[in-house]
């Protein structure tokens, strides 16, 4: 079955400023507006949200996320426009966090408004401004009702993104379950401690290996790149734009599959060779093993300890030679730590 897409946050915004600047400037609020993405497709967006007085209107769309799990499905997101002495100018309304750390595309103190919807934004301005003979000083303020409780389960904290979510988007689509998105979030996260002067991150497969990595090294929550799956897509990102310490933590079955070479860990795109470790552990038994744990108690604590020592290996060489210094942290269930390699 084929997903259906959506639209990011920074094209609802675009959106709504447009639909509240024809109230502003032409007397009425549409019910539906469409915009040009930044590939030339055309959408259509029903105004759900609408208020103003003789100096300013907002307007606002509900984000339609498609198929993807976005934390921002439902949320309204707003648009109040009015009258500027300075051009197109920018705030964070209700929801909409700010940039307080160097290293990602906006400067700090600035509304967490992404360059692209930025720019989708100033595009609706211009159009619009030219339709009702306007100059373009138009101030923006993109608000998310509840949004402050929703980037508590985005990464914003951690990138230092205070107060609310994020405008995104750089096509304005939403395309259902984007490891692409998640890499470039990794990537970000990376460039931030750069920026913060980090010189220790940690990147793990989920919440239980983070907290247990975490409290072993006493790292900060910038620190922490929320790894996941992608292992790949951080270490490569690292090997150009290296720190000098990075600690990799995972359960036994996660880091199984990193040892043996996957790069991306999800189950649905690898596997562990049970045959494999069958070989290497002299334990024919293991290779009918359901789950890697199974192994492990089919074959010894020597496997986890092992296993954490290939899986340092493999990540040491997929860095090349950026000089950093590794470690890998095999914990269990519980959290609590099998093995630690370096």
């Amino acid at each position: 079955m084929r997903l259906r897409r959506g639209w990011t946050t920074g094209a609802c915004a675009a959106a709504a400023t447009k639909a509240a600047l024809q109230r502003l400037w032409g007397g009425d609020f549409p019910r539906e507006v469409i915009i040009t993405l930044p590939r030339g497709e055309t959408p259509r967006f029903a105004v759900t949200h609408t208020r103003a007085e003789a100096a300013w209107a907002e307007a606002g769309v509900l984000k339609d996320a498609g198929d993807d799990p976005d934390v921002t499905h439902g949320a309204l997101i707003v648009a109040h426009v009015a009258a500027s002495n300075d051009g197109v100018v920018f705030r964070a309304g209700e929801g909409v966090g700010v940039v307080t750390k160097h290293g990602l595309p906006i400067p700090p103190g600035e509304p967490a408004i992404n360059p692209v919807p930025r720019q989708m934004i100033r595009k609706v301005i211009g159009e619009c401004a030219s339709v009702y003979g306007r100059e373009t000083d138009v101030s923006v303020t993109v608000s998310i009702p509840g949004g402050a409780e929703l980037a508590r389960k985005t990464w914003n904290p951690r990138l230092g993104i205070e107060g609310g979510l994020s405008i995104l988007g750089t096509t304005g689509i939403v395309r259902p379950f984007s490891c692409a998105a998640w890499i470039a979030s990794i990537h970000r996260g990376i460039d931030v401690a750069r920026a913060s002067g980090l010189d220790h991150v940690a990147g793990c497969t989920g919440s239980t290996s983070e907290r247990a990595v975490q409290a072993f090294h006493g790292l900060s929550d910038h620190a922490m790149i929320d790894m996941g799956d992608f292992a790949g897509g951080m270490l490569k990102y690292l090997r150009t734009h290296p720190v000098r310490r990075l600690s990799v933590g995972g359960g036994i079955g996660k880091i199984t599959k990193l040892a043996q070479g996957a790069m991306d860990l999800h189950s649905s795109r690898s596997q562990v060779d049970f045959e494999r470790l069958a070989m290497e552990f002299g334990s024919p038994a293991a290779a009918s093993a359901g789950t890697a744990s199974h192994a492990a108690d089919i074959i010894g604590p020597e496997m986890t300890r092992r296993i954490g020592q290939m899986a340092w290996e493999r990540v040491s060489h997929t860095l090349g030679g950026a000089g950093i210094e590794v470690d890998v942290i095999v914990v269990d269930r519980a959290g609590e730590i099998l093995a630690r390699s370096r």
